[in-house]
């Protein structure tokens, strides 16, 4: 019998408003979880009043991580300084590395009806934070899905699952594992995630036993998993819920607003390059 993973904390998150109004509950980069190395931050958003999202996130600038916005409903455009342009739609993911340095804006394609989706931050070792910026795009039809049977369907935006099924998101820094579930009532559903990741699982939708639990984790939670080789669920409910993890950089992190470095040298430096237009 392989270790199993269990709830070490659950996570509700906090309401709050970013960029130009955007309504979003911030799950991982508050005072109550500054971050779970190596993720930084964790918004969900989603709202069908068009006032919650329509400022959307005009142009702005990044050094020294990678966004992910992962898309539940609606669409997003997204430009930036690189020259990339492209629409997110449901389903569709967009995998950035800020690198040495981005400006950009992801703003609603739509006037109403719901939008919804995450983002994520992910941090980058000192090896990589200058590196030139990369941009990974890919639409609902292009990520892999694997079906367990009737009552279980997965698709793998990054990481490899036991059956072989690998994930279009290239990623060597932390390896990331990235994985949108439904499972059935009653369904189990196991895999393998390496054991020294830092892991989550975010519920979307209905309830969700993780190991031998006694407790559920209900839409909206976050559960910090323990140490372990492999995840184990029961869907109490028909459920929705993504399993995140990556490979912890363990160095020091000097946050500053849009930028993510080792030392607050290094961030003084980001401010003084974006204000001299030199950050690209």
């Amino acid at each position: 019998m392989h270790n199993t993973r269990k709830i070490e904390r659950i996570i509700t998150g906090t309401r709050t408003t970013d960029s130009d109004g955007v309504h979003l509950t911030r799950v991982i980069g508050t005072p109550v979880l500054n971050m779970l190395d190596p993720f930084l931050l964790f918004d969900v958003f989603g709202s069908e009043e068009a006032s919650d999202y329509i400022g959307g996130f005009p142009a702005h600038p990044h050094r020294g991580f990678e966004t992910v916005t992962y898309m539940l409903a609606g669409k997003m455009r997204h430009k930036d300084s690189a020259e990339n342009v492209g629409v997110i739609e449901e389903g569709g993911v967009q995998w950035m590395s800020a690198g040495k340095g981005v400006i950009h804006s992801e703003m609603p394609e739509q006037e109403e009806g719901l939008l919804a989706g995450f983002q994520l931050w992910v941090n980058l070792p000192a090896a990589h934070k200058m590196d030139k910026p990369q941009y990974q795009e890919y639409s609902q039809s292009e990520i892999p899905e694997e079906r367990r049977g009737k009552s279980c369907r997965l698709k793998v935006i990054a990481g490899e699952t036991s059956r072989g099924t690998r994930g279009i998101i290239k990623n060597d820094c932390v390896n990331p594992v990235f994985w949108d579930i439904h499972l059935e009532e009653n369904a189990q559903f196991s895999d393998f995630v390496p054991e020294s990741h830092h892991a989550f699982i975010y519920m979307i939708d209905g309830e969700l036993i993780i190991g031998n639990s006694d407790k559920s984790l209900k839409p909206a939670q976050l559960a910090i998993l323990s140490s372990a080789e492999q995840i184990a669920v029961v869907a109490q409910t028909d459920c929705r819920f993504l399993i995140i993890s990556g490979q912890p950089i363990n160095e020091s992190v000097a946050r500053g607003g849009p930028f993510v470095m080792n030392t607050q040298e290094e961030i003084k430096q980001a401010f003084s390059d974006y204000q001299s237009g030199q950050l690209v």
